[in-house]
């Protein structure tokens, strides 16, 4: 029974992939309701950063408020041809329903998971935390190798650093970048960083390995947006990177009444424990290791199944000493701390930038 409900998780993500592949939305078979907005649309006051607050504040209202209910649509359009003989792909669109609940409030700290509720089926999505002034961070490098580097002092001030996390909570991407409160509304853009390509993409392409991305995330009367400007990036066996094509993402999370997300916030309830000992031993091997190679191939599920089976058995019966045996089974099979991988250094040295521009072997990748 774990196994099927595992799987029925994954397969949630999956069914959102191979949607996404196609023009149409798709709708949850649990409404009844088409994707068209049908339910209502909360709207809420934008805050913005008033005369005399200080923008910390500002900056930590921003994220918080991006917590709640929300129906989500995904839309990527590829749009810069930019290598000889390439046709641009289908437009991929897709949606669901996600719950994003707080997960620690720190203060400087901010962690935030989103939850995904598809019919009967509750998957724990994609995390993201948010850290004040962060003195380094971890960086991807391409071959499933995630990097710790320290940053710049210089420009470290007034920053937030994002950490993107998959559904295991393994690291996927981070960028630092500063909120802007200008004319009342609220946005975070980051500099740009590399990420590996996305579930919408590893089942389905090979051509090319990378992503160049620039992210900003804009506080709205509805809800949020988080805008994506990408670079796929093809990375030869030499090290060398040639740009494919640009995509533009907008992701639209809409505030909405009318939807019992009670199921996504009971299943976090009874398994947060589980997850507060998984992020601990992600943030041990980094502080401990400094660095990490994910042994998986793009589009195995393995490692995810793996993880999110023993969630299921811990919601069951809460007892964390009896999973701890086989998490670190699940971990020295699938994290490896010792692997050095072949990266492109001056990718590298391109990723630990907070300004604009591009690298040496990179075009300027503009907006």
């Amino acid at each position: 029974m774990k196994r099927l409900l595992s799987i029925a998780a994954l397969f949630t993500l999956a069914l959102l992939t191979a949607c996404a592949n196609k023009p149409q939305l798709m709708s949850p078979a649990s409404s009844g309701k088409s994707a068209s907005s049908n339910y209502p649309t909360i709207e809420r006051p934008i805050a913005g950063c008033a005369a005399g607050e200080k923008p910390f504040d500002c900056d930590r209202r921003a994220i918080l408020a991006m917590l709640g209910g929300y129906e989500v649509l995904f839309k990527f359009d590829e749009t810069v041809i930019l290598m000889p003989g390439y046709e641009r792909k289908n437009p991929k669109r897709s949606m669901g329903f996600e719950y994003i609940v707080l997960v620690e409030d720190a203060g400087r700290r901010i962690s935030l998971q989103h939850i995904l509720v598809m019919g009967n089926t509750v998957t724990k999505h994609w995390r993201q935390d948010w850290v004040y002034e962060s003195p380094k961070r971890w960086v991807y490098t391409g071959n499933q190798h995630f990097e710790q580097q320290e940053r710049n002092p210089a420009e470290i001030p007034g920053t937030w650093t994002q950490f993107v996390y998959e559904v295991n909570d393994a690291p996927r991407y981070s960028g630092n970048g500063k909120w802007n409160h200008r004319y009342g509304v609220s946005t975070w853009t980051s500099e740009r960083n590399w990420r590996p390509l996305p579930r919408r993409e590893y089942t389905k392409r090979s051509d090319y390995q990378l992503i160049n991305a620039e992210n900003r995330h804009t506080i709205t009367p509805q809800g949020w947006t988080h805008e994506q400007d990408n670079t796929k990036v093809i990375r030869t066996k030499d090290g060398k990177d040639k740009v494919l094509v640009r995509e533009f993402g907008f992701n639209d999370y809409r505030r909405i009444g009318g939807f019992d997300f009670e199921p996504a916030r009971a299943y976090w309830e009874a398994t947060s424990g589980f997850w507060a000992t998984v992020r601990g031993r992600w943030d041990n091997i980094f502080a401990t290791h400094g660095s990490v190679t994910l042994s998986v191939t793009p589009g195995d599920e393995t490692f995810n199944m793996a993880v999110l089976d023993l969630a299921d058995e811990y919601r069951k019966n809460p007892q964390l000493d009896i999973y701890q045996t086989r998490l670190d089974d699940i971990f020295s099979k699938f994290v490896n701390v010792r692997a050095s991988a072949s990266v492109n250094r001056p990718g590298r040295s391109y990723i630990a930038r907070t300004n604009h521009t591009a690298p040496i072997d990179l075009p300027h990748l503009s907006q």
